[in-house]
């Protein structure tokens, strides 16, 4: 097999990583959309991964890279961009109002420094290496603050020992994803390529650490809840029914009583 079309294979199984990893918060947004609530989540974490994948799919364009080299930057990061705005809007809609004023402080200023950057790389620089340069450090920076943009995720893991707001499909996608990219941007020598990935695989696989740590604790914890609430729901029986044996030997002794007076 030739190192051209092991290249290949990763860059493709890559894309296909990456696209489950901008998919993986669909089941977080079904979840927003039939409670109606955006409840404890953070919008950031979205608008970060909205703007790493307009540089890198900019990056990955003609007008910054070699022709087509970077071709598998451009689709997985064009369907990114769909998806991670997808989540932006929805979060948009059901957000409280302060929650509206926070996400357009934050996504205004995000799509300005993606269109002046694109603006500078397009008509400042007529070399394309220059034009990576530029952008490329640009997305690395981005793309490192995005890899650790969970870190929120995980303090709020620890402080309440529950994994609800940190969806395993995330954790394993962002691993998988970080993985295959590191590996694809080592074999063509690109460090803006391999280099999110050296933060980001070290985070994906704290990130598994919490899900073995915690996830097994909910489960302990569940049964015991409704075993209590299973205990506390006998008590009360056990409370009605002898309550109901005194009111009937009460009944009983009232009627004895009468009879008896009855009866004088």
């Amino acid at each position: 097999m030739s190192s051209e079309t092991l290249r290949l294979i990763v860059a493709v199984v890559g894309n296909a990583a990456s696209v489950a990893l901008y998919a993986a918060p669909i089941v977080t947004f079904k979840r927003v959309i039939r409670k109606k609530s955006t409840e404890d989540f953070s919008c950031i974490p979205y608008i970060i991964g909205l703007l790493n994948c307009l540089l890198f799919t900019w990056y990955g364009l003609p007008i910054v890279s070699y022709k087509w080299e970077n071709f598998p930057l451009v689709t997985v990061n064009g369907v990114g961009i769909v998806l991670e705005l997808s989540y932006v809007l929805i979060y948009f809609w059901f957000a409280s109002s302060k929650g509206k004023v926070k996400v357009a402080m934050v996504t205004i200023p995000v799509l300005l420094v993606f269109c002046i950057a694109a603006a500078v790389s397009a008509f400042a620089f007529h070399d394309t290496h220059q034009r990576k340069l530029l952008i490329g450090s640009i997305g690395l920076g981005v793309s490192v603050a995005m890899y650790a943009s969970p870190l929120v995720a995980m303090k709020q893991v620890i402080k309440t020992k529950s994994v609800e707001f940190m969806p395993l499909p995330l954790s394993l996608c962002s691993f998988l994803a970080g993985s295959l990219w590191m590996t694809y941007g080592l074999m063509i020598r690109d460090i803006f390529v391999a280099g999110p990935s050296v933060v980001g695989v070290p985070l994906a696989i704290l990130q598994l650490v919490l899900h073995c740590k915690y996830r097994k604790r909910s489960v302990v914890e569940v049964p015991n809840k409704e075993g209590m609430e299973e205990n506390n729901g006998n008590f009360e029986k056990v409370d009605l029914e002898k309550g109901g044996l005194e009111m009937n030997e009460v009944e009983i002794n009232v009627t004895n009583h009468k009879n008896n007076g009855d009866a004088l």
